[in-house]
């Protein structure tokens, strides 16, 4: 049963399955947004500028209606005429186009956004399985589709029925009208008919927008098991991502180790512990620990200050502070400033001193150590 729940898609879809889908070109897609858009957009253009249109098809009419018995005989007068009968009525309407190229590109932004995907235009071979074609006929998708235009015709049909209706006495009076006055008057009529019909068509964008938005979210449902996976390719392969630490870590390492020549000291736990200090006075505010290190990493520390004669220092107390409580490349506390600074006195000395010399500095003793700092400090 675990299983099998695992397995059913109840999730909703992650962001990632969200943009994937979106690059292979699903968005939530209404085409009844994007008709009822256009068609405002038509029908605004119309009643804003029918008497400009209808004056220039009154001129087209004019024109065509009104030529001389010889011009029909002559071809190259009756294609000119023809030509500027074309470019007059592409002027009229050039306006309208224009408004609604701009609603046909602004539309689909309403809803998804605007996506440009060449992924959904490459052919796919399983839309031709006929067994697949009929599951989508007789899917919940297609009934949906199925009642949304049942009820959209019932409801314009009905509308347009009761418009025209009602508009029939005005309709036919256009008869006894003059011809730029009947135009413009047509115009408006079928302006002021249409928006009615198109104003019903809200009601449908009301209901199919939510719907469109559901049915996408509902596509893109995933199952346990697919987050799961998501969330694995996402994170990695735990094994790859172990053997990329050790790299990292031992990458670190050597680095850690190339600044070990550099320091001026190693205090020593003496076995357990080892770290390597070193300060500069223009470049450093304080002493910093340039490597540190337990156990084997302690013992590698000491064989590289052996072979390049740094001073090496047991101070058990001072070794596990400083261990425990100063990262690499970190400066150390104040709290240690004295005693580092002893133990740095101290090498300095034998420095200029020489490893030869018989009058050697003494070792510091019974450095100040705060117990705080020492890990051990409560059992000293």
């Amino acid at each position: 049963m675990a299983e099998e729940s695992d397995l059913e898609k109840t999730e909703p879809a992650s962001p990632e399955r969200l943009e994937k889908a979106r690059q292979e070109g699903q968005v939530a897609r209404s085409r009844e947004l994007v008709t009822f858009v256009m068609l405002v957009t038509a029908l605004g253009g119309l009643w804003v500028m029918g008497d400009s249109i209808s004056l220039h098809f009154g001129n087209v009419f004019r024109t065509t209606l009104h030529f001389e018995r010889m011009s029909a005989f002559d071809p190259p007068h009756m294609m000119n005429l023809a030509g500027n009968m074309a470019a007059n009525t592409l002027l009229a309407l050039m306006p309208l186009m224009i408004m609604m190229l701009i609603a046909a590109l602004v539309a689909p932004m309403m809803l998804g956004g605007w996506l440009l995907s060449t992924k959904s235009l490459a052919p796919k071979f399983s839309k031709l399985n006929p067994i697949a074609g009929i599951g989508r006929m007789f899917s919940t998708e297609s009934l949906a589709e199925l009642v949304k235009t049942i009820v959209k015709s019932l409801l314009i049909g009905s509308i347009a029925w009761w418009v025209i209706s009602a508009k029939i006495d005005a309709i036919m009076s256009l008869m006894s009208e003059p011809t730029h006055a009947a135009l413009s008057h047509s115009l408006r009529l079928v302006a002021g008919t249409c928006a009615l019909i198109v104003g019903s068509l809200l009601l449908v964008v009301l209901i199919d927008v939510p719907y469109q938005l559901w049915s996408h979210a509902h596509k893109l449902r995933m199952s346990r098991e697919d987050l799961r996976q998501e969330q694995k390719e996402n994170d990695g392969d735990p094994q790859v991502k172990a053997q990329i630490r050790r790299q990292q870590q031992q990458m670190a390492k050597r680095r850690m180790m190339a600044e070990v020549p550099k320091a001026d000291i190693i205090i020593t736990n003496p076995t357990h512990f080892a770290v390597a200090l070193k300060y500069t006075d223009k470049e450093m505010q304080a002493p910093r620990v340039i490597a540190k290190g337990a156990d084997l990493v302690a013992m590698r520390i000491r064989e590289i200050a052996k072979e390049h004669h740094i001073p090496t220092l047991e101070a058990p107390p001072l070794a596990r502070a400083l261990y425990k409580h100063t990262a690499v490349n970190q400066e150390i506390p104040m709290a240690l400033y004295s005693a580092v600074a002893e133990v740095l006195a101290w090498a300095y000395q034998l420095k200029r001193l020489g490893a030869s010399a018989s009058n050697l500095p003494p070792t510091p003793r019974d450095l100040p150590v705060p117990a705080a700092l020492d890990p051990l400090g409560h059992t000293a």
